[in-house]
């Protein structure tokens, strides 16, 4: 199996081991004690907090208020949605003892808050007055994973869920996609990720929900990844809980309500979507750090360290993330090669005849034009604009690569052909049974139904029964 000097396996060779290999190296996260559980470190946390910043900052934007909700759910709350509770079954953490005696009844560790939220919004809910409630949480969920992956599967994981209820199917309809929307803003504007919005197959859809919206991406390797969801639940949830209004006419009327979820899965498709054979690739908008001055010193000099330290102050001042890795134990080439696994965009590096020229020499971490000198005093102006062409280079390359991996197909050798490597865009009956044997024999899913997708009609490319969704539909091997 081939391998780089950092001891990291090709992504053309397992890209499987590469993911693996490549986030533990890197310092974004470690395994926890409970089986499917994880630590995530300093370095990965704080790609969760920029993009967590940013996102919440967009859902207060849009007249949400962010709550919290409890942990321990009662376990008959998840039954009296009958489809949502038999959704989530496989998955739940169930708390029987706690005290030191048998419970009276058992608590469920919440694998999602639709239950536990639908009860406070029967408490809080009267008039049409009180809609729409626009709640978001911050919070952990716990689903108990079989075969857990690092930030992609795990036990545990850290997400946002809003949570909303609404007079009509209209407002609920318009909530459900602005959501849509501000996720894939923060996809493609934040992580550099293009992103197809669709919605998902009767299916595919959320436990409990009448339609599920989802943005999904492709990976390096081909496979897709589900990286935001958003759920019309009509007045399922109403109904169970008994959220109603009375309306404006004196009728007492069911609300209908949203959900909708970005989870620390996000960390995982940005290392899946931009990382290469050197480790991680950050987008310069969630990158820890934006720059990272390699001082040389060969021995020490004051000299080169305090303007290190000066340029850093003055980049940071011009609100770029800059780090000074000055550790004297260590060579300017080993830090080079630590730099490029993290992912950092940008590296300086400033050694004696670079300072008396005035310059420093800079190193994006992807581009063929290598090492170019760059004046000192014009750098915190320079570096701004130097970060936003490497995000846009980001997203332009996997574009690029999403464009040249997804197919359009009419037959099933093609099909199969197409979803070996990449994503097939294809004709379907959208019945399950269908999309069972499509699984079966391919492994691929249906991905969505994307919203800006050319009309089509014809004859499902698996069973020949007519197509369902007047266009194609994605379909590709997931995670």
């Amino acid at each position: 199996m081939a391998r780089d000097e950092r001891g990291v396996t090709a992504q053309s060779e397992d890209f499987a081991a590469w993911y693996n290999e490549v986030v533990f190296k890197a310092g974004l996260v470690d395994r926890g004690p409970a089986k499917g559980t994880m630590v995530i470190r300093p370095y990965g946390y704080r790609m969760w907090e920029l993009l967590q910043a940013e996102l919440d900052r967009r859902i207060k934007d849009t007249g949400h208020e962010n709550a919290y909700f409890p942990l321990l759910i009662p376990e008959s709350y998840l039954s009296r949605e009958a489809e949502h509770v038999e959704g989530f079954s496989p998955e739940l953490a169930v708390v029987t003892h706690a005290g030191g005696k048998e419970l009276e009844e058992s608590l469920v560790v919440r694998p999602t808050s639709e239950t536990i939220i639908g009860e406070m919004m029967a408490k809080w809910v009267s008039s049409h007055r009180d809609l729409p409630l626009l709640l978001n949480q911050w919070a952990n969920v716990v689903r108990w994973e079989l075969r857990p992956r690092m930030f992609l599967r795990t036990t545990e994981f850290l997400w946002q869920e809003g949570h909303t209820a609404h007079a009509d199917e209209a407002g609920a309809r318009r909530e459900t996609m602005l959501a849509l929307d501000i996720y894939q803003e923060v996809a493609r504007d934040l992580a550099a990720m293009p992103v197809i919005a669709g919605e998902k197959t009767p299916g595919e859809r959320f436990a409990g929900a009448v339609a599920t919206y989802t943005i999904e991406a492709m990976m390096r390797d081909g496979r897709a990844l589900q990286s935001g969801t958003s759920h019309y639940l009509g007045t399922n949830f109403a109904t169970a809980f008994d959220i109603r209004y009375t309306g404006e006419a004196g009728r007492d009327e069911l609300c209908h309500t949203t959900s909708w979820g970005m989870t620390t899965r996000m960390i995982g498709a940005i290392v899946m979507t931009h990382g290469d054979d050197k480790g991680l690739v950050f987008p310069p908008r969630l990158a820890p750090h934006q720059v990272v001055i390699v001082p040389i010193t060969r021995g020490g000099n004051t000299e080169v360290e305090q303007a290190a330290d000066e340029l850093a102050r003055r980049l940071r001042g011009a609100g770029v993330r800059t780090h000074v890795d000055a550790r004297p134990q260590l060579s300017p080439g080993f830090k080079y090669n630590e730099w490029e696994m993290r992912g950092v965009p940008i590296r300086l590096e400033l050694g004696p005849r670079d300072l008396e020229a005035g310059t420093v020499m800079l190193v994006k971490r992807l581009g063929e034009e290598g090492k170019r000198a760059v004046s000192i005093d014009e750098l915190p102006q320079l570096m701004p604009a130097i970060l936003d062409e490497f995000q846009q280079q980001l997203l332009t390359r996997a574009t690029e690569f999403r464009d040249s991996n997804t197919r359009t197909v009419d037959s099933w050798a093609d099909f199969a052909d197409a979803v070996a490597t990449g994503w097939a865009l294809a004709l379907h009956c959208g019945t399950p049974a269908c999309e069972e044997d499509i699984k079966s024999g391919t492994a691929a899913t249906p991905r969505c139904i994307p919203l800006d997708g050319a009309p089509a009609s014809g004859m499902c490319v698996r069973c020949g029964a007519a197509s369902a969704y007047g266009k194609r539909v994605i379909f590709g091997r997931a995670y």
